[in-house]
């Protein structure tokens, strides 16, 4: 007999898996004449998943494709989103062209990795529609004609009321985001619970080390940079950075690495012991002081103190040519805070990398 999943586990899946799914359900509807009602789709993180396609059409050169999203046990704003795609065939046109349809957030500010101008459309799941666009359809590209793939969001605009995303410079609409498809459950008691666990694990195996990190991306890096530890060493915390290091100091563990990127780091900085981005600002004060304390002129620090996100500091940083003695500082703030809460019961050090993955500092206590 089936058993279910305990409550508060089950996985979901994120607005960029889902919008390239229903992207790939139409480009196939090109092709054939008729979306179908399921289609299978490849993850960023290359796993394949069949999604369920709840509203179709196609006619006229142009189909068009609903998926509704599903975010497992870990149910945000856009749980339930109907994230849509109308896919048209251009005669001759050159390649995928993807856009952000109603619904969608247009960028209105720098500090977010994201072009002026453009939709919300986060750089991993915009590779991922395209990709599965180009396996779907590869038949009307050699053909020598493009598609054009328009993202919306019906209802998106209500939706980003609810979310940071006027406050970040995103107007009119959702984001789509994710950068491996999944949604895990990070808010969850049941979250809580596994980043306790795997923390005791390590405890339990005798390793007097472990490597808490805030999300996938950050990981893969320490895994990188720290091709010597055992596989429980390595534990995703998430948000909960408070749970993380209070269970390693209850299990007598010495030493703690933390991988992260700017914008959690700079919470961590500031004193936040859970770093949801929904709970707190991050605190641009601290950024610009930071960026003031490695030689950052007056007028850059004063941009920086009145953006939204620790990433537009570190972009002006970058522009400057001190992007590697800010994100030391940082991580110099980071341990000293941590240190301060933690007096002598802990070793602290910090990897930092940017959004893809490469190394930009590592402090030591």
């Amino acid at each position: 007999m089936e058993t279910s999943k305990p409550k508060g586990t089950r996985k979901g899946y994120t607005t960029g898996a889902c919008s390239a799914a229903a992207a790939r359900a139409a480009t196939l509807g090109l092709l054939t004449g008729s979306v179908p009602d399921a289609v299978d789709c490849t993850l960023p993180n290359g796993q394949v998943v069949r999604f369920a396609v709840s509203e179709a059409s196609c006619a006229n050169g142009q189909a068009h494709a609903v998926v509704i999203k599903d975010a497992g046990d870990d149910p945000d704003v856009t749980d339930k989103a109907h994230l849509t795609a109308d896919v048209r065939r251009i005669a001759g046109g050159n390649g995928i062209a993807l856009f952000g349809g109603a619904g969608v957030g247009t960028v209105t500010m720098a500090g977010l990795g994201l072009t002026i101008g453009n939709a919300a459309i986060n750089p991993v799941p915009c590779r991922n529609i395209i990709d599965n666009v180009r396996a779907a359809g590869m038949d009307i590209l050699e053909a020598g004609d493009g598609l054009e793939v328009i993202i919306s969001v019906p209802g998106g605009k209500e939706m980003a009321q609810k979310t940071l995303n006027a406050r970040l410079g995103i107007i009119g609409g959702i984001s789509i985001l994710g950068t491996t498809g999944i949604v895990h459950p990070y808010s969850t008691a049941a979250f809580r619970a596994s980043v306790i666990q795997g923390i005791e694990v390590a405890a339990r195996q005798g390793q007097d080390t472990v490597v808490l990190t805030t999300g996938g991306r950050t990981e893969k890096f320490v895994m990188r940079e720290l091709p010597h530890l055992a596989p429980a060493c390595f534990v995703q915390m998430g948000d909960f950075l408070r749970y993380a290091l209070d269970t390693a100091v209850a299990h007598g563990i010495k030493h703690v690495v933390i991988g992260g990127m700017v914008g959690k780091l700079t919470k961590m900085a500031q004193g936040e012991t859970i770093t949801h981005a929904g709970r707190n600002p991050v605190d641009t004060d601290l950024v610009a002081n930071i960026a003031q304390a490695v030689g950052a002129p007056a007028e850059v620090c004063a941009e920086i103190r009145n953006a939204e996100t620790a990433r537009f500091g570190a972009e002006k940083m970058e522009e400057l040519g001190l992007v590697h003695e800010f994100h030391v500082e940082l991580g110099r703030r980071v341990i000293a805070t941590l240190a301060a809460r933690y007096p002598k019961q802990l070793t602290l050090r910090v990897l930092i990398c940017d959004f893809e993955g490469n190394k930009l500092a590592e402090v030591n206590q």
